[in-house]
């Protein structure tokens, strides 16, 4: 992969798949937003490429995908088999000991992999290492075949304590993949070389469990672009928000499971940071999902583990994204206490909303939208609908929410409008002020096709200092999949107490962790001069349960700097220190393979863009319980340096700001629209 090739982005959600195809040479791009294909999303990708024509099957195609994401939610993965040590069978149905809802002595759980797909085998590993029984590779080959024959699809091995010693586990699985009929056998020590015996055996066995619907899904791709005579290279995005290797993720399909949202906010942090703007909440509002994660210096927020679905628990460094059931399509109902709510149920791509005329009859907040007229009904965004039936909507929601409420259809919608915001505002509250940032320090980068109809909202009930629109909301994860870095994480559970530190030692095997993240990240092609190693420790005082990330410098460690860098950390988390020993727990190491940097101004309004060009016919809308004339704008022919005073609402195809009274935007040099209560 070089820095002068065409790089094509390519986002699937679950309404569109979105595509952003960037020629460095001329600073030229395309763009193209098509419906996605549920359950087919490789023919929705390859109708796509063929659209933006040839130069993009000669791009470098880095591809966020939900399908990982959405095989777990639905749990459409394969039919798995564990094989693991005497006494640790159910780990995967005990979890932590936790239950589906917190109050209450109801609900239950059924794990990926049902009791008779998990076999015993006679070995044991003690927790320093040391092996007390070898594995018996007969009866490690005896339960393969027996787990074939029930129709197991993928084989996951862990046995405790494999962490420290992984010589058992690495035996099992080499006999076990000489006799299974494909590549989908995977060992703990493999995916994830770390304490924690849960989360082990869970991110271990979602990994198998992923493995054949990922490899399916990438070979349905590679063969077509195969067919297509395309000489595209394809990476795919990382829940971390680099990009792997697809080699990588047949190997470690786990990694994308937060994919797809992961890019938009790598997107979010480029473009907020060329904007002048380090601390920032992003916003993606879907089809189905909020979803907000921050970024502060510039960098997204990491998260050491995630939880998909309850018990579907993953642990790998993933972006820190907070997601409620509040989109477009998200189901507007009165319940049976007379509480209007709003969400999780979604109407998904399929009948959709309302308005679509696909035979759905609940309302949605997109219908709440359109009837507001915050949404042209006659000019939708993504080419999906020619036209939105507002007759439609209006009838849904006086049905199903003004009727039982007392309410007309605009009073209805405005109050759908307002509840979706007020569980907005609570997911963003949940990420800044419950984490101790004072929101007014972050200004709110809205993306997403509904992203951008929100962003006053946000601003008058959170508090945020302002919002910054990029110039393509609707398909900013698929800008976000070109932009992206390469990037592969390591960990090695160390569990050693700092005044016991080797340091020769420690730097050996430090070395030996960048070389091997190195080695997966010069796979894709990048150049050593681009590449960088991050390592840090996970560290703790003894006698706590969770630790710390520490972060050390490219020089050598010592005992000496690795206890100033934790007790920087810990203390500008906690303000104080503990007389204790520390342990350091777990390294990690993260190699980073630097793309070239993507000149925003290429995205700025052209020469040709002024304001007699943006005008277009106003509209009434409903705004605070009254209509309003407001006037509309092309967002696209605003130059640089437009001002424009609410109410208004600005169109482009992909996406919709709605600009409340009190409100001003101005357009900046890179096509960005800042948005800011009128008078500051």
């Amino acid at each position: 992969m070089s820095g002068d090739e065409s790089i094509l982005g390519v986002d699937i959600g679950g309404t569109f798949t979105d595509f952003f195809l960037f020629d460095p040479s001329t600073r030229t791009f395309r763009t193209a937003k098509m419906p996605s294909n549920r359950g087919a999303e490789a023919a929705g990708f390859l109708l796509g490429l063929k659209a933006l024509g040839k130069d993009a099957a000669l791009a470098t195609i880095v591809h966020g995908t939900t399908v990982g994401t959405n095989a777990l939610l639905e749990r459409k993965g394969a039919r798995i088999g564990v094989i693991t040590t005497p006494g640790f069978r159910d780990v995967l149905e005990m979890r932590r000991r936790d239950r589906p809802h917190t109050w209450g002595l109801w609900g239950d759980f059924t794990p990926i992999a049902d009791r008779d797909m998990r076999i015993e085998v006679p070995e044991r590993t003690l927790a320093d290492g040391a092996i007390r029984t070898a594995v018996d590779l007969a009866a490690v080959e005896a339960a393969a075949r027996l787990l074939l024959a029930r129709g197991a699809q993928a084989i996951a091995i862990i046995f405790i304590n494999a962490y420290a010693n992984a010589a058992n586990e690495a035996a099992a699985a080499k006999a076990v993949r000489a006799i299974w009929p494909d590549p989908n056998v995977v060992a703990s020590h493999e995916v994830l070389p770390e304490i924690r015996e849960f989360e082990r055996t869970s991110t271990t066995a979602l990994n198998a469990y992923l493995q054949p619907v990922i490899a399916g899904y990438l070979g349905a791709i590679d063969q077509g672009l195969k067919e297509a005579g395309a000489a595209s290279e394809l990476l795919i995005v990382q829940s971390n928000g680099g990009i792997m290797s697809t080699r990588t993720a047949r190997r470690l399909p786990v990694r994308t499971a937060l994919s797809g949202p992961a890019a938009g906010v790598i997107a979010a942090a480029a473009i907020a940071a060329n904007a002048g703007y380090a601390d920032i909440i992003t916003a993606d509002l879907g089809g189905t999902s909020f979803d907000v994660s921050l970024v502060t210096g510039g960098k997204p927020t990491l998260a050491a583990q995630t939880t998909v679905d309850f018990g579907l628990v993953i642990r790998t460094p993933m972006i820190e994204i907070a997601t409620i059931g509040a989109g477009g399509g998200s189901i507007a109902s009165v319940d049976r206490t007379g509480l209007l709510q709003v969400g999780p149920e979604s109407a998904g791509s399929v009948p959709g909303p309302a308005c679509y005329g696909k035979g759905n009859k609940r309302p949605t907040l997109t219908d709440a939208h359109v009837v507001l007229g915050r949404i042209d009904s006659e000019s939708p965004i993504g080419g999906k609908q020619t036209r939105l039936d507002r007759v439609a909507a209006k009838e849904a929601v006086l049905a199903h929410v003004g009727l039982p409420l007392g309410l007309d259809a605009m009073r209805a919608a405005e109050a759908i409008v307002r509840v979706a915001e007020a569980r907005m505002a609570g997911a963003i509250r949940l990420i800044s002020i419950e984490r101790g940032h004072d929101p007014t320090r972050f200004a709110l980068l809205p993306f997403g096709g509904g992203g951008a109809l929100h962003v006053c909202a946000m601003i008058r009930d959170v508090g945020l200092s302002r919002a910054l629109v990029p110039p393509f909301p609707g398909l900013n994860s698929a800008i976000g999949c070109a932009i992206a870095d390469l990037r592969h994480d390591r960990v090695l559970t160390l569990n050693i107490l700092l005044d016991a530190l080797d340091a020769n030692a420690l730097n050996a095997i430090i070395e030996q962790e960048r070389a091997s993240a190195l080695s997966v990240v010069r796979e894709a092609g990048i150049e050593d001069s681009l590449c960088e190693t991050i390592v840090e420790f996970d560290m703790q005082f003894v006698g706590q349960t969770h630790a710390i990330a520490v972060p050390i410098g490219s020089g050598r460690a010592t005992r000496e700097s690795i206890r100033a860098a934790f007790d920087a950390a810990y203390t500008a988390s906690f303000s104080r220190l503990l007389p204790s020993p520390i342990r350091l727990v777990n390294l990690r190491t993260a190699a980073v393979g630097r793309r070239p940097r993507f000149d925003f101004s290429a995205l700025a309004p052209t020469r040709a863009a002024n304001m007699d060009a943006a005008r277009r016919k106003g509209r009434a809308i409903w705004i605070a319980g009254a209509e309003h004339e407001c006037a509309v704008w092309a967002r696209q022919s605003l130059p640089a340096g437009a001002t424009i005073e609410g109410p208004a609402v600005l169109e482009q195809p992909d996406a919709t700001i709605f600009l409340e009274p009190g409100f001003r935007a101005r357009v900046d040099d890179w096509g960005n629209v800042v948005i800011e209560r009128a008078g500051t």
